[in-house]
């Protein structure tokens, strides 16, 4: 009989996205086959500290105000060095912060272990949306104007930093923290009146702080679209999808706090622009060096009529973000769009098993020392 691959789903973890880690590993859980696979769950408290197979199965069940009633000595996870000895492949479905920023990669590298995703460098890279959109410039891809300031430049000279905004950029604008997901720590500005509120939010969440231009202006809203990626050396695109936010635009809240929000899939588009999106989809995954998934997002600028004050302009798409690690929950956008391409969320997790070992297979070719 052949022997079952052990898969440590690892979750939770310190960032601001801890809790929609814990629905994604739950939905993996749930539906991941235990005829190929003994499944291991390793969750990571809010401290830090990485637990046991039955802490781990509270922190599921009850998040981390479950984890204090059970006997710490007893429910510590073992080493990442431990690990490789009873892992073939870890699933970290970490979002954010010390997850998908390549710090776990980082970890899991060292420990020689196979694991689903991005390696560190386009980890670290899909996480700091700066060097993101330098390396979709560098590919030639179309983005709305930005700026990207530290938090030490604009708490120590904030009238400098709104002139050199302003100069720059028009409103309405976006204010992110460069490494944060889910929409954490971003504003929607629509004048100076409401820039240093948004400037501090997002410098609460990262040293680094990304000012965009809104894509539209102030008369136009954007549509949001999104398209999946999946593989390696050679990866493939899903169809496209729509969300149609609750909100002005696809906040924390309305991804994961209202139902309210309507995806549509696949998205109402021409067949040229179809084929164009999911061909920037791939270009900017390759951009970023990822392997095995990603979600690439856009924003398509509507068409615009002739008026006595303007000229008429046509539909124009921009690449917005990538996400190295998206929510993986059974309706989350990333299998969702899967799955209308013909490919389960069942047989999403195997094929991404399968990229991981595939992925660490091809890097024990490569000679790291002289002898």
């Amino acid at each position: 009989m052949k022997k079952k691959l052990r898969i440590g789903v690892l979750f939770g973890g310190r960032s601001g996205e801890h809790e929609i880690s814990l629905i994604s590993a739950a939905s993996i859980l749930k539906a991941i086959d235990r005829r190929k696979y003994d499944v291991v769950p390793i969750g990571i408290s809010k401290a830090g500290q990485w637990l046991g197979p039955s802490a781990s199965q509270a922190l599921l069940a009850g998040g981390d105000a479950a984890l204090p009633q059970l006997p710490a000595a007893a429910e510590i996870a073992p080493d990442a060095t431990t690990l490789n000895q009873t892992i073939d492949v870890v699933f970290p479905v970490l979002h954010g912060t010390f997850g998908e920023d390549g710090t776990v990669q980082g970890l899991l590298e060292l420990a020689d272990i196979a694991y689903v995703g991005s390696g560190v460098l386009s980890s670290a890279a899909g996480m700091d949306k700066d060097v993101m959109k330098k390396l979709f410039a560098a590919a030639g891809l179309p983005q709305t104007p930005y700026l990207a300031l530290l938090r030490s430049a604009w708490r120590t000279a904030p009238a400098r930093c709104t002139r050199q905004i302003e100069a720059a950029l028009a409103y309405p604008l976006f204010v992110k923290p460069a490494n944060a997901g889910s929409s954490v720590g971003i504003s929607k500005v629509h004048d100076r009146t409401e820039l240093d509120a948004a400037m501090e939010l997002a410098a609460t969440y990262d040293r680094k702080i990304v000012v965009e231009q809104g894509v539209g202006g102030p008369d136009l809203k954007p549509r949001e679209l999104e398209v999946a990626v999946l593989g390696n050396d050679a990866p493939e695109a899903s169809v496209v999808g729509e969300i149609i936010p609750a909100a002005e635009f696809y906040d924390y809240e309305a991804k994961y706090h209202s139902d309210d929000s309507i995806p549509i899939i696949p998205a109402r588009l021409t067949a040229a622009q179809r084929k164009q999106i999911r061909s920037m989809a791939l270009a900017a995954y390759q951009a970023c060096e990822c392997s095995g998934l990603a979600r690439v997002d856009f924003l398509l600028e509507p068409a615009r009529r002739a008026t006595r004050a303007r000229q008429a302009t046509p539909a124009r798409i921009y690449v917005n973000e990538l996400n190295t690690m998206p929510g993986f929950t059974s309706i989350s956008m990333y299998p969702k769009l899967w799955k209308a391409s013909g490919l389960p969320y069942k047989r999403l997790i195997d094929r991404l098993i399968q990229l991981a070992l595939e992925r660490h297979r091809e890097k024990q070719e490569t000679q790291y020392s002289r002898q």
